[in-house]
């Protein structure tokens, strides 16, 4: 028996892609490249008030273990120019001879400074001292206290379609993260005394 081999000639099998076929292949990866773009934009902006609405909720935590720990009190501080936040405390400064204000820069807490339209749109802080009310008018700040209180505070960061809040409860100082506007926030009343 005798194999019969099949071969093809390549005159009946070969056939090119006409100029339209291309362009309209063209045209459709352009078209949804496109669609991606948009999205992704979109999603990115998204992102950016989450991670700093993430990293004021960080600083917050970071504040109030930190003033429990050391047993003096940290501040977060609002930049009114809606530039960002930093963490707080007082040391001495053996030049000058008095406890001065210095930023918190170490390994888990540093300034941040907003990305793109980022900003605060809404700050409500409860001042827990007459003297802390006074000072709120020259600069927005939330005191956490060496006994884990702080200052009741809802800080709404957005860009203006994306909204988060973040919510200080006074007698504990704990901070909870909220998707949304600051006016659907209910900053929860703790009774310490209830058993």
């Amino acid at each position: 028996m005798r194999r019969r081999s099949h071969y093809i000639k390549c005159s009946e099998y070969t056939k090119g892609f006409t100029l339209v076929e291309v362009l309209l292949v063209v045209a459709l990866i352009v078209v949804l490249g496109g669609l991606g773009g948009g999205m992704y934009a979109g999603t990115y902006k998204n992102l950016l008030v989450k991670k700093a609405a993430r990293q004021f909720l960080l600083t917050a935590k970071y504040a109030r273990i930190m003033a429990i720990e050391q047993g003096q009190p940290y501040e977060v501080q609002l930049d009114l120019g809606n530039k960002g936040f930093l963490a707080a405390t007082a040391q001495w400064n053996p030049d000058r001879g008095q406890m001065e204000k210095v930023p918190v820069r170490d390994y888990c807490c540093k300034p941040v400074e907003f990305e793109g339209d980022v900003r605060f749109e809404d700050v409500k802080i409860d001042a827990s001292t007459a003297e802390a009310a006074a000072e709120e008018q020259l600069q927005q700040r939330i005191v956490f206290l060496p006994n884990g209180s702080a200052d009741s505070a809802v800080v709404q960061i957005g860009d203006g379609k994306t909204h988060y809040s973040i919510a200080i409860v006074a007698s504990t100082g704990k901070a909870r993260l909220y998707a949304g506007p600051a006016g659907e926030v209910r900053v929860a009343v703790v009774d310490l005394d209830a058993q």
